[in-house]
């Protein structure tokens, strides 16, 4: 109804996902093993120090390798975990419980939802404990709103995401993951 008001006043009117940032040092690449590249727009507008922390591990090839260790039906996929994520670490059962040797990163809470395909940064009980670890998320969870940090928008690539292996109880702990093969920022090529 507002639609076609709009458009019988001539106005133009975009129902398009919004794209929150336009240069490609704001778009991180995630080449998926096997199944496709996801483009997420950052977020350094809402979470500065939280998106130079994940273009740094990026461009330092931390994520390389890195397991999707965490896959919950209906909620979000987690990866990040530089220390325990890669495939020699995996079998030890202990992904999802590390981080990089960088220090951990204040919150950087904002009014920004967690809708379907939102990035968080993950975190312990601690508010102040994100590090390297992020999530993506397959539905909204407005529960999330105000409690993580969002750093980004999946902008390209959500089937990705959509088709990456299910984990199983209620951790989502995932026996046979898919790995990100390859993350830069999209800049850097």
């Amino acid at each position: 109804m507002i639609r076609r008001l709009f458009l019988a006043l001539g106005l133009a009117v975009s129902l398009a996902v919004p794209v929150f940032a336009q240069a490609p040092e704001d778009v991180l690449v995630i080449e998926v093993e096997g199944q496709g590249a996801v483009e997420i727009a950052l977020r350094p507008d809402v979470a500065p120090q939280h998106v130079a922390r994940i273009k740094e591990l990026a461009r330092s090839g931390a994520y390389d390798g890195i397991a999707f260790h965490r896959v919950i039906e209906g909620f979000m996929a987690q990866t990040g975990d530089v220390a325990f994520g890669t495939r020699d670490a995996f079998p030890e059962g202990r992904a999802g419980t590390g981080g990089s040797d960088l220090p951990d990163l204040p919150a950087e809470f904002s009014d920004v939802s967690f809708d379907r395909g939102a990035v968080g940064m993950a975190r312990s009980m601690d508010p102040d404990s994100a590090n390297s670890q992020f999530f993506i998320m397959f539905a909204p969870a407005p529960h999330l709103d105000g409690q993580y940090t969002v750093v980004g928008q999946v902008v390209a690539g959500q089937e990705v995401v959509d088709a990456l292996a299910r984990g199983e109880g209620q951790g989502g702990e995932v026996a046979e993951p898919d790995y990100m093969a390859r993350v830069y920022v999209k800049a850097d090529g």
